[in-house]
């Protein structure tokens, strides 16, 4: 049976799409991990708490942005550390000043852990949302900037324009809201940050993958998660590495929508993050 040319080239189009598809699915990192349910947050130790000086911020629009900010354990004079930025979560929105140093903002500050990773470590809290959510194209939802978003941009620029911060290695580590502002704040401004950590995000529209596909991430997201569904961070993943990134991927099968308490003291994640530099930086 002979086949027109243009028929020819559709099938073989259609086959390259395929592989590439195939390859593309392949090329996922993903990383299963069994869900710890006796996994138990440290106790909350005041001397930690205190390290944290309070402070507050108020952006160019008047949103008032109380924050805290742990510096290292020892600044050695000449040296640039990292500046990690924690965003929180929906549950932790007032202007209080404290209820965003949570566990994932205190593990920071385990004498270990500091002397580990020295780093300024800046926790904002914010007064209204830091992401909304849509639904996008394929039906999963997608997270937009929210509306104290700009300020919390605006903080960073502040404080990272200290001396002796590093601008080639400032961080984002975020959970559930916090991870989803942390994704929009990468699409927003793509060349500033070194590395994105996400716990259990609402990620942006998957049209926006390939604009910050270059930039490191690592996500991780339970398998059990209705609140911020699991299968969209999956999308985003699949999005991203298609678009060439190399995004890393932990699932944590079995849990819902939490952090996972597992993680919390763990090095593993810190010293891929540590390892990250913005791009074109020496």
């Amino acid at each position: 049976m002979r086949v027109s040319r243009a028929l020819a080239v559709l099938l073989a189009g259609s086959v390259l799409a395929l592989a590439g598809a195939n390859a593309a699915a392949r090329d996922v990192d993903v990383r299963h991990e069994a869900y710890d349910a006796t996994a138990r947050p440290p106790v909350a130790d005041p001397a930690v708490v205190a390290l944290f000086e309070p402070a507050t911020f108020v952006g160019s629009e008047g949103v008032r942005l109380p924050y805290r900010l742990m510096a290292p354990a020892s600044v050695a004079p000449g040296r640039r550390y990292p500046l990690v930025v924690l965003l929180h979560g929906s549950g932790a929105i007032g202007q209080d000043n404290e209820q965003q140093l949570g566990a994932v903002a205190r593990a920071w500050g385990e004498p270990a852990l500091r002397r580990r990773f020295p780093a300024y470590v800046l926790a904002p809290q914010v007064p209204v949302r830091s992401a909304d959510y849509r639904p996008d194209r394929d039906g999963l939802p997608a997270s937009m900037p929210g509306a104290s978003l700009p300020a919390v941009l605006a903080l960073i620029d502040q404080v990272g324009q200290r001396a002796d911060v590093d601008p080639d290695r400032i961080y984002l580590v975020g959970f559930s809201m916090g991870a989803s502002a942390a994704l929009a704040a990468l699409v927003e401004r793509p060349r500033q940050f070194a590395a994105v950590v996400g716990f259990a995000p609402v990620p942006p529209a998957r049209e926006l993958a390939a604009s910050v596909s270059p930039v490191p991430m690592l996500l991780v997201h339970g398998s059990a998660d209705e609140e911020n569904p699991f299968a969209a961070d999956e999308a985003w993943v699949r999005a991203v590495t298609a678009a060439g990134g190399r995004p890393r991927f932990i699932v944590i099968d079995g849990m819902a929508h939490e952090f996972p308490q597992q993680m919390l003291s763990r090095r593993d994640w810190r010293t891929w993050l540590f390892g990250r530099r913005r791009a074109g930086s020496r």
